[in-house]
């Protein structure tokens, strides 16, 4: 709870504090954490189990989809290579 000011509404001075003032006290706390009724590992072990192999399938395609879209420019640039290689008078 915050103190109350005390002015006096015709004077023209900053109002008067309480110095006296205490927080109130929380009886049979303290800094510890709460133990949480799962812990990280378990809560990633559920969903690994049960919700990630619903989606196994369409993130691996997209993933080999992703790898074949990388691989053609570098092939095709190594292709372009060997050609001017064979092209140069050695």
């Amino acid at each position: 709870m915050k103190p109350t000011p005390i002015t006096n509404q015709s004077a023209r001075q900053f109002p008067l504090v309480d110095y006296h003032y205490h927080t109130a006290t929380l009886g049979r706390v303290s800094g510890r954490c709460v133990k949480a009724p799962k812990s990280f590992h378990d809560i990633s072990r559920d969903y690994f189990d049960i919700e990630a192999n619903h989606d196994f399938l369409s993130e691996a395609a997209v993933f080999a989809t992703l790898i074949i879209t990388a691989a053609m420019p570098i092939v095709a640039v190594a292709s372009a290579v060997l050609q001017l290689c064979r092209m140069l008078p050695l």
